[in-house]
């Protein structure tokens, strides 16, 4: 079991691998590996950065394994720390997380994607909501979808099940970039040492006023903001990070971050 769900650390970033052949499906026990995973890239200050990937060509991520939950050897009940697939409802989560896909992204797998900060996605891929075939509904994607992209173009996805390719996906806003599969990694990489350097209470104050405010109006969430009613507010408007921000400007040079 330990080498479904693998790690590499570089500098501030933390990637973490999904390899569960064929169709990297999940069952509860990867989903509790991959939520122990992003906790404790959560809870570990010199992490900054997240990238998820899968192994394999064929398939991002399947989502549900259905042949363990056919056979009972599946608990839907307890899919550990953060929820299904480790990230998809893992608290106070403040830090940028980065889907590289490459494959078919379907149910799960798809939902898995969006629940991350940027999605990259290489010409391979594709993106699927079947579960409305087998009688059910992709709970978190009928919840996140109609957020990211055309309301009729979601319900679309959600009631049909049809297949999305990457090309409209992207056109959607759905995904960030798409690239050849052989300039996807390299590419994430790019973008994720970007973001490594960048302030990182300012990214904890983006993520948790960016989620709290979905259940706000404009202006509840602009006053909570003001009286830095947000824990990443408060800390973001006290730090060091705050001053050294306008003093690298006023002095010309790159600010040096400390998280503090």
């Amino acid at each position: 079991m330990a080498d479904i769900v693998t790690t590499r650390r570089e500098g501030a970033i933390l990637e973490v691998t999904l390899d569960r052949p064929k169709a990297n499906a999940i069952e509860w026990t990867t989903s509790k590996l991959m939520g122990e995973a992003f906790k404790d890239f959560r809870d570990d200050p010199k992490l900054r950065v997240a990238i998820l990937k899968t192994a394999g060509d064929k398939f991002f991520c399947a989502g549900w394994d259905l042949k363990a939950a056919a056979a009972g050897n599946d608990r839907p009940s307890d899919y550990g720390v953060g929820g299904f697939g480790g990230i998809q409802e893992l608290r106070d989560l403040n830090k940028p997380v980065i889907a590289c896909v490459n494959g078919m992204a379907v149910g799960g797998g798809f939902e898995l994607a969006l629940s991350c900060d940027l999605i990259y996605a290489s010409d391979r891929s594709s993106f699927a909501l079947p579960e409305i075939r087998a009688g059910v509904f992709a709970d978190a994607a009928a919840i996140k979808l109609p957020k990211r992209m055309p309301y009729h173009i979601a319900m679309d996805l959600l009631l049909t099940g049809r297949w999305m390719d990457v090309i409209e996906a992207h056109r959607w806003g759905v995904v960030n970039e798409v690239l050849p599969k052989e300039r996807l990694e390299q590419r994430v990489w790019e973008i994720a040492k970007l973001l490594a350097g960048g302030p990182p209470l300012a990214f904890a104050a983006i993520k948790e006023t960016v989620r709290v405010a979905e259940t706000l109006s404009f202006q509840d969430a602009m006053n909570r903001v003001a009286r830095r009613q947000f824990a990443t507010v408060d800390v973001l408007y006290s730090s060091e990070d705050s001053i050294e921000g306008p003093r690298a400007f006023a002095e010309k040079r790159d600010p040096v971050w400390k998280g503090r």
